[in-house]
């Protein structure tokens, strides 16, 4: 499971390396890769930029909407995917989607069965029980509604929205899951529900894990390993 602060395709490039080490993950040549857009509103100009990006890469890229549904048997689908990418967008917004049509039983198969579960901001955040998310309006608020394939919580945009960190760390100051806060241009990939490696494809960006320890808040550095 990878989870991107921010970046990758999303950002406009059309060529990441956060995409192509999310894409290697999946250990063969020509990896099926799905693009769920649901927490974009499912919108032709985030799936075509997806499709700009992965197409002609070593990759057989396809996407499932849900707004527009044409698909009858998702699991079967899904389940045929080597990686599955959520993009960003309206967390909350995506979660009640997904479970609508029973998307979040589906991917929590996946994940048992080894498939690549990654995404980027409300992709990133969707796997663990707890996130930070500016679903509900301007403001940003603590949501504890995540699939909980991930222990814990998640802040995505860490250093590049300045009221990202005020607000997390609040939250955790309050009895807020403590989790991990992740920058642009930043993954950090799990291995069975633990944290493996830290990724970054740009300088000077990092992760952090931010707890509770007596009565301060503390974050811990997470140096990652750079793809440049």
């Amino acid at each position: 499971m990878v989870a991107l602060g921010g970046g990758g395709f999303s950002d406009g490039g059309a060529w990441s390396r956060l995409d192509d080490y999310m894409l290697s993950l999946a250990s063969k040549p020509r990896p099926r890769i799905c693009f769920l857009p649901t927490a974009g509103g499912d919108t032709d100009s985030y799936v075509a930029t997806f499709y700009r990006a992965f197409s002609p890469r070593e990759c057989q890229p396809s996407d499932l909407a849900l707004f527009r549904r044409t698909v009858v048997d998702l699991g079967a689908f899904l389940l045929e995917q080597d990686v599955i990418y959520v993009g960003g967008g309206n967390t909350a917004n995506m979660l009640a989607i997904w479970r609508t049509h029973g998307v979040d039983r589906i991917l929590r198969d996946a994940w048992e069965q080894g498939i690549v579960l990654a995404g980027v901001s409300a992709g990133a955040i969707c796997w663990f029980e707890a996130s930070v998310t500016d679903s509900f309006g301007l403001g940003l608020a603590g949501m504890r509604d995540g699939l909980g394939l991930l222990a814990g919580s998640a802040c995505p945009h860490y250093s590049s929205e300045e009221r990202r960190r005020p607000v997390y760390r609040q939250l955790v100051g309050s009895g807020f899951p403590p989790g991990y806060a992740i920058d642009d241009q930043v993954g950090l990939h799990f291995i069975d529900g633990r944290l493996a490696e830290v990724v970054s494809a740009a300088d000077g960006r990092s992760a952090y894990e931010v707890k509770l320890e007596g009565a301060a808040v503390r974050e811990r550095p997470l140096t990652p390993r750079s793809l440049s």
